[in-house]
């Protein structure tokens, strides 16, 4: 035997409260854990259901009750469709697709269902339709209608059954219409027709004509009667609880539906079989009969708060005294200001029903007790303490606080409510005591500076004076701060809010313009400037946009007084730093550059010193000849001068000036600048230079030699003149749809119109907005006249008219099929005609087309031309292996696509063979009877077969372009030793070749040393190839006959001064170093090793001599520049040392291409994980430092909040170890695991390891034994 626990509101309640402690433990000792039985733990499942009482039985029978069996979600009807039934009887032969194969493809892909059609011997329809039961129904319904011919019957039923056959919300008509396969029309309700219209198969019309009338006979069986009975003698009908209505429901089989109290309605209503009907109208009648007879009614008045406690929830109350006393008690409505209540009933028990309406509406007693708004939160409590004690005392009282009301309401019994409020009393008088409250009224736009930075200033003042503080929240626009707590404590916290806010009222904000570029200039190194001025104006707050916002706003705030000298200050200071960042550039032709650096950057170390600017230079492999110099605006035009003189005295060069109009500035320059560019190239050494878009000048700058200066200058007029006489314009408006008519197939309209008037016609490209804007420019006589030409064909363009022409139906298909292409395209290339096509079916072969007339004509035209090509048709193969199929395709298909384009045909490609070998070929058949195939008998395999279609000339020439295509390989003798230069570093060289002629170039392996290297591609190409590749064999053995003789020259790194320059440039050290030293070697193509003999402090630089030179000077330059680079050490916490590497080291990289510097990160296990070394020159290392520090402060929030809530989201049980300083140190004893008493295994615990006591499941090993779970089931 076992017993259920049935845990009640009650017991729970008094568990969560702690009154049944002891009873829990019971003779347990307090210290150790309750060890519950194995029968508590695991109570066996119910056995049957006579064993146990009524609880145990609905579990059993929960239990033992079957398990519907699950139906198959897929289906398969089968129906057929008589010969005489059939829609479509003409079908030439079965198989061949016609009307009925279209109409069920049509139905699966709306209804989701599988149809398989079979024809009979008798040449009827089998249809099988397959899938889920609701798609099989609808498919059904459709494939009736539209394959069966159709027949139409009417049934009449009353007017009243109509309504059971449609359902609710026409549920059952619908089902009754997927059942039959019909469609059912039923007439309106305010039509008096009694006929039901079925339309269907015959099969599907008896169908549901039989369901129709079993529907209607089911309704005249039924009968319903209406009996108008007193409101007032309802609950006798009814009963207590409803009881005696469900009785009655029960024993006559009726179904009564008596009007709920709220609803003042008379009318009882009994529905059902005629002669139940009648038994519980009868029964009905007798009861109200008697009860009108033997009650009576007193009236008694009680207050209107007291009469939900009489009806009781839900109703019970009244019920409960119906129950005891069969009297009826009649409350008025809600909304009544009524205090009468009548009880109805027999005499003698009314005097006990009244007794008990008292005693239910004095049962429970309200009591208001007042006490200040502010004060609710204290009487309540922190998480409600206060108010908790009291409803765990007196369970039975609610208590009830409102928002913004001084009155706390207790509703219970009358004893226990009474206690309550002596309870609160208590608390309000000494809350009044210790207690107090004051409000102060601060402006709004201050309250987010009371309370700071993270509440960090309010939370302060709560702490300080032990008080609370409540300060409105933003959208109650309200200026009210009100203070509680302690009395003292309230008055200091408001001297304190005062002050703030008088001070706050002393403020003022301003906000400082100041370019982004300088803000890092104000904050200095590690914030050392700003600090400076803060240091100088302690009381103004100064606030830089974050540098992703690109804001040049500076927020100052402070008292007024201060915020001006701030501001003041910081004008001078950023007006400081705009005269010191003024920059200029100038154009210096390239071979002067090295004479203005200067042996070992000489001439332009002291241009700088002595102007104090900073000018840089160009890259020497860069092809600019710009030079920008940074400093104050004098000192800058001084640097200019000095370098302009320097050029001057190298080249005898002049400057002189232009003017040009600013508006034909951009038509002298031409499309990238082409004009001026050509002008200069003409005229050597030449520079001109253009004003700025949009400074208004027209001043042009040109300087160079003398004499090509003055020739230049009269180009440029020239020029100028020519674009002013030309550049007259007009604009015509035309919708884009008549602009392709406009221009023409391949561009003949307008460049008739061109040819014609010598205009230059622009249409506007697709992204630009303006899509119906033409523009005309040339000659005004010219403008004028390609403007009326244009207008013209546009008048002709608006006159739409619709015209017909004949095509035969067999061509229909190809202007309609891929989704209406060729239509599109008429439609796009004339001017938006509309071509109409008849109908599939309609045996039509007239055409209609809509559009401009001079359209129309011209698609009628192209159509005629198109159907031509259809009528002339032909189909050519062309043999090309397999294996060139992709090479003639191209990438994408591109050069076939171009073949198609050029000669107006169609090429289709076969399937790919996958027998056919690599090579191309394909393995030869067997030979039959031991007899070999003739020779020259060789049948072209169908996967080298493509067929081109088109007019047999454009087929031809297509075939020719096509064989032109298919690649061939040629062999070029080149010696074995050059081909390390030809194939270049890392296959650079190869590469371009093969990029820059279209081939495919292979060079044998080192091992075989052969001297062929073989060229694949395009016969063209490969021409091409071979020559390019003979030029370079040519260029690489003049080269080697140059180098004979050349002398190696030696460099001394000691003559520049720093005794560790061969070790800086060859080392690690520096990334920038080697990338340097590299690009020389690449610039110059000569070779720099690295001293591995001779004196550690020497470089050998061999090669060209005047290469030699020009690497010297280079090599100096990157010297002086590695010297000023330092190494420095910074502490980075390698948490966050992945998040600044950031995914594949992205985030570092850009850091050091941002401040140019190199950031080296320690490696796992060093001794200093946190120590990260940033190289460059000084101010670059200093920023970057400053930057990887602000890094580490912004990641390291979120790695101390992600292991602040890592912390949270362990379990108990992982602080629980022998040293983890868990609960459990503190002479706890060890987890002892799940443990119960008198378990079967006599008191041990289950061996978890055991196959015997947690058998596995599935095929896996089992002990012999039966086992715990049963027998094994595969």
């Amino acid at each position: 035997m076992s017993s259920v626990a049935v845990l009640t509101p009650e017991s729970f309640a008094e568990h969560r409260s702690g009154l049944r402690d002891q009873e829990i433990t019971g003779g347990v000792p307090e210290d150790e854990a309750y060890i519950p039985t194995y029968l508590e733990a695991f109570p066996p499942l119910p056995e049957n259901r006579g064993n146990l009482g009524d609880k145990s039985g609905e579990l059993g029978r929960a239990w033992s009750t079957k398990i519907r069996p699950i139906r198959a979600s897929v289906i398969t009807q089968v129906f057929n469709v008589p010969l005489e039934e059939r829609r479509y009887k003409d079908n030439s032969q079965f198989g061949d697709g016609g009307e009925e194969a279209k109409v069920c493809l049509d139905i699966m892909q709306r209804t989701g269902a599988h149809i398989e059609l079979s024809l009979a011997k008798d040449q009827g329809l089998s249809i099988m339709v397959t899938g889920k039961l609701d798609s099989v129904m609808k498919a059904r319904k459709e494939i009736v209608a539209r394959l069966q011919t159709q027949a139409s019957a009417t049934v009449a039923i009353p007017k009243e059954h109509h309504r059971f056959v449609i359902g609710k919300n026409g549920e059952k008509l619908q089902e009754l219409e997927l059942k039959t396969a019909t469609k059912i029309a039923i007439p309106r309700p305010d039509d008096p027709n009694l006929n039901i219209r079925i339309t269907g198969t015959k099969e599907g019309i008896e169908k549901a004509r039989h369901e129709i009338l079993l529907i209607s006979a089911e309704q005249d069986k039924r009968a319903v009667e209406r009996l108008s009975l007193e409101k007032a003698y309802h609950p006798f009908i009814a009963g207590a609880h409803n009881r005696l209505v469900q009785e009655l429901n029960r024993e006559t089989g009726a179904r009564i539906s008596i009007p709920p109290p709220g609803l003042h309605k008379d009318e009882i209503v009994i529905t059902g079989e005629k002669e139940a009907v009648a038994l519980a109208a009868s029964r009905i009648q007798a009861i109200y009969n008697d009860k009108k007879r033997k009650t009576t009614t007193i009236s008694v008045e009680v207050k209107k708060s007291q009469h939900k406690y009489i009806v009781g929830p839900k109703g019970n109350s009244l019920h409960e005294i119906m129950e005891s006393t069969g009297v009826s008690v009649e409350m008025p409505p809600l909304d009544s200001a009524s205090e009468t209540i009548i009880l109805r009933g027999e005499p003698d028990k009314l005097g006990p029903a009244l007794t008990q309406v008292y005693a239910k509406a004095k049962s429970v007693k309200v009591v208001e007790v007042t006490a200040p708004a502010w004060l609710h939160r204290f009487i309540i409590g922190k998480k409600g303490q206060n108010i908790g004690r009291i409803t765990q005392q007196l369970p039975r009282v609610h208590i009830e606080f409102t928002d913004g009301e001084e009155q706390i309401s207790l509703e219970g019994p009358t004893e226990e409510v009474e206690q309550a409020q002596v309870q609160i009393q208590g608390i309000i008088r000494d809350l009044l005591v210790r207690m107090d409250y004051t409000e102060v009224n601060i402006d709004q736009r201050f309250h987010r500076h009371l309370i700071g930075k993270n509440g960090a200033n309010i939370n302060r003042i709560k702490e300080q004076y032990k008080v609370s503080v409540w300060i409105p929240q933003e959208p109650d626009r309200s200026g009210l701060v009100r203070i509680e707590g302690d009395p003292k404590g309230v008055q200091l916290a408001r001297k304190e809010l005062m002050e703030v806010a008088h001070r706050m009222e002393n403020e003022c904000t301003k906000e400082l313009s100041v370019e982004q570029r300088f803000h890092r200039s104000i904050i200095g190194q590690k914030g050392e400037k700003i600090k400076e001025v803060r240091d100088k104006f302690p009381e103004v707050v100064i606030n830089f946009p974050d540098p992703a916002q690109k804001s040049d706003m500076v927020q100052l705030r402070g008292p007024k007084n201060e915020v001006e000298k701030c501001s003041t200050f910081l004008a001078k200071l950023i007006q400081d730093l705009v005269e010191n960042t003024f920059s200029l550039s100038i154009t210096i032709f390239k071979q002067f550059h090295k004479n203005i650096i200067g042996k070992g950057g000489a001439n332009i170390k002291k241009i700088r010193e002595e102007t104090c600017t900073k000018i840089d230079l160009p890259a020497e492999n860069s092809n600019s000849e710009t030079i920008v110099i940074t400093g104050r605006k004098n000192n800058c035009e001084a640097a200019r001068d000095r370098i302009l003189a320097v050029q001057r005295e190298l080249a005898n060069n002049r400057e002189a000036e232009v003017t040009i109009p600013a508006k034909l500035h951009n038509s002298v320059i031409g499309s990238k600048g082409c004009l001026v560019r050509a002008i200069m190239e003409d005229c050597a050494g030449v520079h001109i230079h253009f004003p700025s878009e949009g400074s208004g000048s027209d001043k042009v700058t040109i300087r160079g030699p003398a004499g090509e200066v003055e020739r230049a200058k009269r180009q440029l007029l020239l020029l100028a003149e020519e674009k002013e006489v030309n550049n007259f314009t007009a604009e015509l408006h035309a919708k884009p749809e008549y602009h392709k008519f406009l221009i023409g197939r391949g561009g003949v309209n307008i460049r008739r119109v061109r040819d014609c008037t010598g205009a230059r016609i622009i249409f506007p490209s697709p992204d630009e907005t303006e899509k119906e804007l033409i523009t005309i420019v040339g000659k005004e006589e010219a403008v004028r006249l390609a403007q009326k030409e244009l207008e013209t064909l546009l008048k002709n363009l608006n006159d739409v008219v619709e015209d017909c022409m004949v095509v035969e139906t067999r061509h229909h298909r190809h202007f309609v099929c891929r989704r209406g292409q060729v239509l599109r395209e008429l439609a796009e290339e004339y001017g938006g005609v509309a071509v109409s096509f008849p109908r599939t079916g309609a045996h039509s072969d007239r055409i209609t087309l809509k559009g401009a007339k001079d359209c129309v004509e011209a698609a009628k035209r192209r159509i005629q031309e198109i159907i031509e090509d259809l009528e002339a048709q032909v189909s050519v193969e062309v043999e090309v292996p397999q294996q060139y199929h992709r090479a003639v395709m191209g990438p994408k298909g591109c050069r076939i696509q171009q073949i198609t384009r050029d000669h107006d045909v169609q090429v289709k490609f076969p399937d790919r063979d996958e027998s056919v070998t690599a090579g191309g070929s394909e393995a030869p058949p067997p030979q039959e009877n031991g007899n070999a195939s003739l020779e020259g008998e060789t049948v072209p395999r169908r996967c080298d077969i493509i067929t081109i279609s088109g007019r047999t000339e454009k087929c031809e020439l297509a075939k020719t372009a096509l064989l032109a295509l298919v690649p061939v390989t040629e062999d070029v003798q080149v010696s074995y030793d050059l081909h390390r230069y030809i194939i270049g570093q890392k296959g650079s060289g190869i590469r371009k070749m093969m990029e820059e002629y279209e081939v495919n170039i292979w060079v044998p392996p080192p091992d075989q040393q052969s001297d062929v290297i073989k060229v694949t591609g395009q016969m063209a190409s490969v021409e091409r190839a071979k020559l390019g590749l003979l030029e370079r064999v040519r260029e690489l053995q003049a080269e080697q006959e140059d180098r004979v003789g050349t002398r190696p020259v030696y460099w001394n790194k000691h003559t520049v001064g720093h005794t560790d320059t061969a070790s800086l440039i060859k080392g690690t050290s520096s990334r920038s170093g080697v990338c340097a030293l590299y690009s020389v070697r690449i610039i110059l193509r000569y070779l720099i090793p690295f001293p591995v003999h001779r004196s550690p402090d020497v470089i050998v630089i061999s090669g060209y001599e005047r290469n030699t030179e020009v690497a010297r000077s280079a090599i100096e330059q990157l010297v002086s520049a590695l010297q000023e680079m330092v190494n420095q050490d910074v502490h980075i916490d390698p948490r966050t040392h992945a998040r600044i590497i950031g995914a594949r080291g992205k985030a570092v990289r850009k850091a050091m291409e941002e401040f140019k510097v190199d950031i080296r990160f320690p490696q796992p296990g060093s001794e200093d994980p946190g120590r990260v070394t940033v190289t460059g020159l000084p101010d670059c290392v200093d920023n970057a430092i400053e930057h990887l520090l602000n890094l580490e402060e912004e990641y390291m929030l979120s790695v101390t909040e992600t292991e602040t809530m890592a912390a949270y989201m362990k379990p108990p049980s992982r602080y629980r170890g022998s040293d983890g300083g868990g609960p459990d140190d503190n002479g706890g004893l060890a987890a002892k695991g799940f443990v119960v008493r008198d378990a079967p295994w006599n008191d041990k615990a289950p061996d978890m390891s055991s196959a015997e006591d947690f058998p596995t499941f599935g095929a896996g090993a089992a002990p012999k034994q039966t086992s715990a779970w049963g027998p094994k089931k595969f």
